[in-house]
């Protein structure tokens, strides 16, 4: 027979013991859901950085073909300089050279008249380059 005192000793710890192994399981969870909030915080810390460098990397594309359009543009200057330099070579060598004058007591208005006589025979020109000395150094 059994007596009823190992029996109901036998109850009273199982109880006692389920709930130390309850409470160990809800420490172990309540564990569990901190390490994964913890994860999720990362996570969006992930997510908000990685969108801000999206937008960096965004801009940065804008600039890159920006710099490459203008690279193109000096590019087609460079490739056409030699051709540029070569017309005014050949403009300057057309043009002959002024030769020098003796002074002499003119008046204003006659002194005029020969200075622009003297620039119509040169090219309508801003700046004039020594082109002969760059092509010398290619």
């Amino acid at each position: 027979m059994i007596t009823p005192g190992v029996t109901g000793g036998s109850s009273i710890r199982q109880p006692g013991g389920h709930h130390a192994i309850s409470q160990q399981q809800s420490s172990a969870l309540a564990a569990r859901i901190a390490s994964k909030k913890a994860e999720l915080d990362n996570l969006k810390q992930l997510r908000d950085l990685s969108s801000v460098l999206s937008k960096q990397m965004q801009i940065l594309e804008d600039k890159i073909v920006t710099l490459k359009d203008g690279t193109e543009a000096v590019a087609c200057v460079l490739s056409n300089w030699n051709n540029v330099l070569r017309a005014i070579s050949m403009a300057s060598s057309l043009v002959k050279p002024p030769r020098p004058k003796e002074p002499t007591m003119r008046n204003s208005s006659a002194i005029d008249e020969e200075i622009m006589q003297d620039d119509s025979r040169l090219p309508s020109t801003l700046v004039r380059i020594p082109a002969e000395n760059i092509n010398d150094n290619d």
